[in-house]
């Protein structure tokens, strides 16, 4: 699934690990994340977008 979550990090200047820590799962998940070579489950997504504090179709894009 597509996402922009790369972006969005970027913009607040945050690393991996520092996202990682703010969602309290591995630096290696959110890597896999970004990449697309793993889709987050519903709970995580939900925490993601609260992080974020923006819709979750605004972060996850259904192609």
């Amino acid at each position: 699934m597509k996402n922009r979550l790369r972006e969005l990090r970027a913009e607040r200047g945050w690393s991996q690990t520092d996202l990682a820590e703010r969602l309290k799962v591995s630096r290696q998940t959110i890597n896999a994340i970004e990449n697309e070579r793993y889709d987050p489950s519903l709970p995580l997504a939900f925490e993601i977008a609260r992080v974020f504090g923006a819709a979750i179709e605004a972060i996850f894009l259904v192609e």
